[in-house]
């Protein structure tokens, strides 16, 4: 018996009864297990997806689970694995309408959209139209349309076929490049589930995925979200395979378009060269244009986040952001790291990468290293070696080498503007202290013009940036860590402080105090 997880949404069941149907045909008892989830509450629907149904595979609750792959991550959780892809169903979207298509002599219809590839495309061809953001499952984004005053709103047209809910008044957009994926079913199993792999290959279909797979490795050679404004379509007819990626900033006025036709056996490097001739042209940057629709809630960061960090956030949230701080690594003389150093301290990744800035890691022989923070230990395992020890805050560190390195030496690499109380503390403990200036912080402010209901900083510096061509007026400070919120605290009423020192932690953060507003 092989259990099957499903959502609970319309479109999760109809795709477990389909995968169900076809294993029964090659003999397989099957039975199928939903997975609660709510997409009526969270912006992209994928993400939930992801979380419900990963977590039941690897707690062994179900078998193999069946995905949207729209909506699934470039990357699967560890320990999962594609078992198969079935054949594609249509990739198209469609514009449903509230009345008709009398929307179109309108100069400034309204037009609902759940994904900002959606929105961005519809604005390039549109530019006068109002955009409006809408979210949760099929049939609840259609009850929204009836009970708006939208003139109309974009769905995937298979979503809507396959649960029988396509209006025979539909709008085919043929014009509009779909998300990497869409229409595609996925199974995913364990790794280790060798049985159950070979199963499900029976159900593969070796054109879609040959397809799909181009079209998902365009989307993480990007390095973007799932909600980034790409779209992605492969299709293959006699022996000759054709390729389409798009990236649109958010508001819809730049666009940047790769087209290709190879034959079907030489594809090896296509989705990675349509990136790179992508990427070369500014696409990362046109990409991440801001772009206000219907926002709720607007946030500053005074460091520029990516398109995954955002991407995290409702739809309710729009962020806007600016580096406040800029890093400028320090020159330095190769006689530093002549010999082998045997204590290293690095309370950043900022200053690991500044060493690596100057030397290569055949050059680095350090003994033994000790750092503040997991990311900075994992950035220094890759690149440089081993860490002995890692510690949650400076504190902590200095508590550690007071304890384990008396009347030692340590090789201290930080910024020219790092004040002396991390090295003072371990010398009144005979610790001795090599200091290096590796790189120094320029702030960088930015006169924000619009109110905000939020700021986020991520270190003092930032705030002290901000301060200079900013006044404090009843925004939110949110900080990465308690020393950024000391400061904070005497300039802003209310400052909320991260669980962690990473970016990540202080998007979390957000989440957690917007949850119920």
């Amino acid at each position: 018996m092989i259990k099957i997880g499903a959502l609970s949404c319309e479109t999760g069941i109809w795709q477990a009864n389909t995968v169900a149907k076809q294993l029964e045909h090659f003999g397989q008892e099957t039975e199928i297990k939903i997975i609660e989830s709510n997409v009526d509450e969270d912006f992209k629907e994928g993400y939930i997806y992801e979380r419900s149904l990963d977590k039941a595979l690897l707690n062994n609750e179900i078998d193999i689970a069946v995905y949207s792959l729209v909506d699934v991550p470039t990357k699967l959780p560890q320990g999962i694995v594609q078992a198969a892809v079935l054949k594609r169903g249509d990739y198209n979207d469609v514009l449903i309408f509230k009345e008709d298509e009398e929307l179109f002599t309108k100069k400034n219809a309204i037009i609902a959209a759940r994904s900002l590839r959606e929105r961005s495309q519809w604005l390039y061809r549109y530019p006068n139209h109002i955009i409006k953001e809408f979210n949760g499952s099929v049939k609840t984004r259609l009850d929204k349309l009836q009970n708006s005053d939208w003139d109309g709103a974009i769905f995937s047209k298979s979503d809507l076929k396959r649960i029988d809910l396509l209006p025979e008044d539909h709008m085919k957009l043929e014009w509009m490049v779909p998300a990497p994926a869409q229409g595609t079913v996925m199974i995913a199993t364990l790794e280790n589930s060798n049985e159950l792999i070979d199963i499900c290959k029976e159900l593969n279909d070796e054109e879609t995925e040959k397809s799909v797979s181009l079209e998902r490795r365009f989307l993480n050679e990007l390095n973007v979200g799932l909600n980034a404004p790409v779209g992605a379509l492969v299709t293959i007819k006699d022996d000759k395979l054709k390729f389409k990626g798009v990236i649109f900033s958010p508001d819809g006025d730049n666009r940047i378009e790769f087209t290709k036709e190879v034959d079907t056996f030489h594809t090896t490097d296509l989705a990675e060269y349509a990136a790179r001739f992508i990427l070369d042209r500014n696409g990362k940057k046109i990409m991440r244009q801001e772009i206000d629709i219907d926002k709720k809630i607007l946030l500053y960061s005074t460091k520029v986040l990516s398109l995954n960090q955002v991407g995290t956030l409702p739809s309710k949230i729009g962020v806007h952001a600016s580096d406040f701080i800029t890093v400028r690594f320090n020159r330095l003389k190769p006689v530093i790291v002549k010999n082998t150093i045997d204590n290293v301290v690095f309370t950043n990744q900022l200053a690991v990468e500044s060493i690596l800035n100057n030397f290569s890691p055949a050059e680095l022989d350090f003994k033994s290293i000790f750092c503040v923070g997991k990311r900075t230990k994992r950035f220094i395992e890759k690149n440089i070696g081993k860490v002995n020890q890692e510690e949650k805050s400076e504190e902590n560190l200095i508590t550690y080498l007071n304890n384990n390195l008396k009347d030692q030496e340590v090789t201290y690499f930080c910024d020219n503007n790092k004040n002396d109380e991390f090295s003072n503390t371990l010398e009144k403990n005979n610790i001795s202290v090599n200091k290096i200036e590796c790189y120094k912080t320029v702030l960088t402010p930015d006169k924000l013009e619009k109110n905000y209901k939020g700021i986020l900083f991520y270190s003092p510096e930032g705030i002290e940036s901000y301060l200079i061509e900013n006044k404090v007026k009843n925004e939110i400070a949110f900080c990465n860590s308690e020393v950024t919120a000391t400061l904070a605290k005497k300039h802003f009423e209310k400052v909320i402080v991260a669980k962690l020192s990473t970016v990540e932690s202080i998007i979390r953060s957000v989440k957690e105090y917007y949850k119920e507003k």
